[in-house]
């Protein structure tokens, strides 16, 4: 099984700043990930709307840090699990992961890999084309080559390295258009 990916909305940081808003569909999962800042919520809702998918529907939202711009639209998703590096939360639930990967769907998976902040979370996606990760370790496809957030630069790179050792086929940044790594993608 393979899910389908679609990046809702490509992010940005410069004078603004808005998260990288995906959708997947997996079996029968609904997954949107990081719906953090944009500049109308419409952004988010319209595409959801034009694929028939109506906010009640959605059934997981994954964070890949804690940062407001990645996190502020969650409530749009008022029935869905919410997944984080440590923990899914479900109404009044809070379910903590334990180590390791944790599974969100057939073919979506997190993987706790620290580097922009101490909380990130990749999120690996088995597609037809093969695979994708959406991570924050790269805020666009050029890096920044020296995140200003990452507490440890040693550890960014390692993170970032391990990343490309998956060998993904795509690579969808925190705030940025999805890339495909090659070998002048920064570590």
């Amino acid at each position: 099984m393979t899910a389908d990916l679609t990046v809702l909305t490509a992010g940005y940081a410069d004078d603004r700043v808005a998260s990288t808003v995906t959708l997947i569909l997996d079996a029968d999962h609904v997954i949107v990930v990081d719906p953090g800042m944009v500049s109308a919520r419409s952004v988010i809702l319209d595409p959801l709307l034009a694929r028939g998918i109506d906010v009640s529907s959605v059934t997981d939202v994954v964070l890949s840090h804690h940062h407001p711009d990645h996190t502020i639209n969650i409530a749009l998703f008022p029935h869905a699990r919410v997944h984080d590096f440590m923990a899914t939360y479900v109404g009044d639930e809070w379910i903590d992961h334990d180590e390791g990967d944790f599974l969100v769907s057939p073919s979506v998976t997190m993987r706790a890999i620290p580097g922009h902040s101490d909380q990130d979370v990749s999120t690996l996606v088995t597609t037809s084309e093969g695979l994708v990760v959406l991570t924050h370790l790269w805020w666009t496809a050029e890096g920044p080559a020296d995140d200003p957030f990452a507490s440890d630069r040693d550890q960014l790179r390692v993170a970032r390295a391990a990343i490309l050792a998956l060998a993904p086929v795509l690579i969808v940044p925190g705030h940025g258009p999805a890339f495909v790594p090659s070998g002048s993608t920064p570590l």
